[in-house]
């Protein structure tokens, strides 16, 4: 029967630094598109209320 130590279990650093820095990449990522979007759909809807005659 086998033991297993505490260092084969843990995870090495460059593991844990690459996990880090895809979640970042990912964050970014999503707050990009989100940013985008939004600024789309704010242009879209200035560009409609432009044409109409305010009351």
């Amino acid at each position: 029967m086998t033991t297993a130590s505490v260092s084969d279990l843990a995870f090495p650093t460059t593991t844990l630094l690459a996990g880090l820095a895809s979640a970042l990449l990912l964050f970014v990522s999503v707050g990009v598109i989100y940013l985008s979007t939004v600024e789309w759909r704010d242009r879209r809807r200035r560009r409609s209320t432009e044409g109409r005659p305010r009351s």
